[in-house]
This record gives structure tokens, C-alpha cells and sequence, in this order.
């Protein structure tokens, strides 16, 4: 009876050290060879890791090494933005964020992106940072929780799992991003950085077939980056796969897969009163791939009208927005695959247009090439590429190449082009309505 009565008194004792757990106790620290290690242990099933997370960082910060074992699960309840400088971060396991599905959108726990009213949950910064997956760690943003919640009615507060603010040689490898709440990948400031072997997936479980529960989930974006490489990408998702926003430059995409939403796409760009250039991008070897009905487009560049005017919804926070200004120049889509896009491979410069201010847009499109696109669309249109550019700043030295892509499955033809606000004989390769 007594040795029963130690044994409990034992078991308690250890069950109330897991409940009363401190970031020193969750923090294992070692000295491999040179190389400073911080090990972070859970603290347990709803219970919060961020402040053994944020100590992690900052013990073996310059120089060191920070681990998420394999098979660990670490809850994260509450917002971080560690700043660190030449780290390298072994990320086998998973962070979960909490389940709660307003938790960070209570304005005190999630960090305010002024840009389309968004926010962040996670923002990471700093420079010389190396983070590898092993493919089996990364990000559960719980995201289902709140796509269920809202069906489709997107609220502000869904804060981004990952975001990369200010940062300078990164390498981020054998990743993923599943369930997250808003835009996946956010690079918002950022030099020389390099992703390859990423995976993200966004799906609502409850949504009905051939809904979009899932819109505003973004795979991979880039805003104010330069020199920037993705390679081996693969989405699911209800929104743009990769989408190239204001002043990004050098940016390389290869070997993407996108089931579901709107496939590549450059901008939106020039709706804030700013340069919102784009320069350098090429996008090749990528597979478009219909999923949940729900494959709007496939390869396009968006711009915002020439004026200031007013808008609804959270994204534009019931303000003005359009007039913003730039280049779009020297973008090349190649080796598309397109299997039952409803959105032909188009450039259209009327976004947030009211009625009253087509053609307006400031940002001046040039050098796009399309090459190699082949499959089909979904039969909605015979129109398989439409450029809608600016009077302002007319389109020019637009280019396609090896374009053989089908209105529908099993059409014999491969369909016609649409063009308008393009400067005279600015087109080649597109045959169609105003191309020539």
C-alpha cells in the first residue's frame, strides 16, 4: 500500500513538473564540435512553446543550432518575431498553431500588415539563416478552422503563418506549410534567398465540392525581395500559387505544381500610391491542374487602375485604393501544362475598376513572353490568352511562343487571342481580336 501510495505521489509529481514546465526546463543545450545546440522539447498538449521557442533562439543565436526533433509537436499560442543573425534551424517536427480559431486576431496577438489588411502570426527576420525540414517539419497553421468557420466570408485577423520581414541570405529547404490560415509564404523585405523542396496545402475538409472555402490562402509571395529562387513547389490551395508583388526583381520560379485557385501571378501591383515594379522574373516548367472545380487561372499579370477609388471589402479596409505606378517588365512564363484552367494565360490592367476608369492603369507592361504553353482550358471561352492593358501606358513587345493551347479537352483547334490597349504590332504569336 505504501509503495502504491509513493508510486502516485511520484506519478503527480512528474505530471505537475510537465504543468508547471519553464522555457529552461523545455531547452536541452549542447556543444556539438564548435557549434552551440538548442534542443526544444514540447511542453505538452496545449500548452504554449513560444517562450522556449523565442529562448531557443536567442541562446544559440550567432553561430548556433536550434532543433525541433522529429515526431515533436509544439503548440503555438501566442505571436513571435525573432530576429536572429548566422543560425541554422533544424525544423524535423511541427508547429501547430492554436486551434482557437480568433486567438490571433484579437489584436494583441498577431502583428498588423497594413498592406491589404492583413496580418502575422509568425514573422521571422535576420540574416544568414538556414532552415531544412528533412521533409518532415513545418507549419500547421489549424487553418480549417477557421475556413469552416467562415465559409468563404473572409474576415480580417487570419493571421500568415510565415513571414520573412527584412532578411539577407536565407536558405529555407524540404518545408511545408499545411492549413494556413491566410497567405502561406510571405517574403516582405528580403535579399539573396533561396526555397527549394516546398510543399503547401490548404483544404477545407467541410467545404461542399466545387466550393471555395480556401480563397486568400497564397502559397508563396514576394514583396520588396530581390534575387529570390523557388524550386520544387508544389500547392493546393484556393488563391494564387505564387503570386510576384510590388518591387520584386530577380525572381526565379521552377518546377511548380498548382492544384486549385489562380495559378501564377504577377501582382496585384499598383494599388497603393507607390512604385509597385516588377523586373526579372521568369516562371518555368510548371503543371496547372484543376482541383475542386476550382482552377480559375493559370498564368497572368494584374494591375490596378490610374485612380484613387473607393472600394469594399476588408482587403482595401473600405479605402480608396489604385493609382499606384511602375514597370512590369521582362516576365517570361514557360513550359506550362494546363489541365481545365477556366482562365486563359492574360494580362489585365483594370483591377479595382468601378465602372468609370478602364484603361487608367500607370504601370507600364512590356517584354512578357509566353512560351510552350500546351493542354487545355475548360471550355468556358475560345479565347485561350486576352491582354487588357492600359490607354494610359499602352502593352508592347509582347511575345508567344510555341503556344498550343486548347479552348477545351479534345478541341481541335487551339483558339484565338483577345487584345486590347496594346501599341501596333506589339504583339506576336497571338492571332486573334485586336492582336495585330
Amino acid at each position: 500500500m505504501q509503495s502504491f501510495a509513493l508510486s502516485l505521489v511520484s506519478s503527480l509529481a512528474f505530471l505537475w513538473s510537465l504543468a508547471l514546465a519553464s522555457p529552461d526546463q523545455q531547452l536541452q543545450i549542447n556543444t556539438v564540435g564548435d557549434v552551440k545546440e538548442c534542443t526544444v522539447t514540447p511542453a505538452g498538449p496545449g500548452k504554449d512553446d513560444v517562450p522556449a521557442i523565442l529562448k531557443a533562439f536567442k541562446e544559440c543565436n550567432y553561430g548556433g543550432r536550434v532543433l525541433f526533433p522529429k515526431g515533436q509537436r509544439y503548440w503555438i499560442a501566442t505571436k513571435l518575431n525573432p530576429v536572429v543573425d548566422t543560425i541554422e534551424i533544424d525544423w524535423q517536427g511541427e508547429w501547430k498553431a492554436s486551434s482557437t480559431a480568433h486567438s490571433f486576431s484579437d489584436g494583441g496577438n498577431s502583428y498588423p500588415i497594413e498592406f491589404q489588411n492583413h496580418a502575422a502570426g509568425f514573422i521571422l527576420g535576420g540574416k544568414n539563416i538556414k532552415i531544412d525540414g528533412h521533409g518532415t517539419g513545418g507549419i500547421h497553421g489549424n487553418g480549417d478552422v477557421w475556413y469552416n468557420d467562415e465559409e468563404a466570408k473572409t474576415r480580417p485577423g487570419r493571421p500568415m503563418p510565415f513571414v520573412l520581414v527584412n532578411v539577407t541570405d536565407v536558405v529555407v529547404k524540404n518545408f511545408y506549410v499545411i492549413q494556413p490560415q491566410l497567405w502561406a509564404i510571405n517574403i516582405m523585405g528580403g535579399k539573396n534567398l533561396e526555397f527549394e523542396n516546398i510543399y503547401v496545402n490548404a483544404t477545407a475538409t467541410r467545404a461542399p465540392w466545387g466550393k471555395n472555402w480556401v480563397q486568400n490562402t497564397d502559397g508563396f509571395d514576394t514583396m520588396d525581395a530581390k534575387d529570390v529562387k523557388l524550386t520544387n513547389f508544389v500547392y493546393q490551395g484556393g488563391d494564387d500559387c505564387i503570386a510576384i508583388k510590388p518591387r520584386s526583381y530577380n525572381i526565379e520560379v521552377r518546377n511548380a505544381t498548382c492544384r486549385g485557385g489562380n495559378g501564377m501571378a504577377i501582382g496585384s501591383l499598383g494599388q497603393y500610391q507607390e512604385d509597385s515594379t516588377v523586373e526579372n522574373v521568369l516562371v518555368k516548367d510548371v503543371k496547372i491542374i484543376r482541383y475542386n472545380e476550382d482552377m480559375h487561372n493559370c498564368a497572368y499579370i494584374k494591375t490596378w487602375i490610374g485612380e484613387s477609388v473607393e472600394q469594399k471589402g476588408y482587403e482595401s479596409a473600405g479605402k480608396p485604393r489604385g493609382g499606384g505606378w511602375g514597370i512590369v517588365r521582362n516576365i517570361t512564363f514557360s513550359n506550362f501544362d494546363i489541365d481545365g484552367a477556366d482562365g486563359a494565360p492574360s494580362i489585365n490592367q483594370d483591377n479595382g475598376n468601378n465602372g468609370k476608369h478602364a484603361g487608367s492603369s500607370k504601370m507600364e507592361v512590356s517584354q512578357i513572353v509566353f512560351e510552350n504553353f500546351r493542354g487545355h482550358l475548360n471550355g468556358r471561352s475560345s479565347v485561350t490568352s486576352s491582354i487588357n492593358c492600359s490607354k494610359v501606358k499602352p502593352c508592347f513587345d509582347i511575345e508567344y511562343r510555341n503556344f498550343k493551347l486548347r479552348p477545351k479537352k479534345g478541341a481541335e483547334g487551339f483558339g484565338t487571342g483577345k487584345c486590347k490597349n496594346i501599341k501596333p504590332g506589339s504583339v506576336k504569336g497571338l492571332a486573334g481580336e485586336g492582336c495585330s
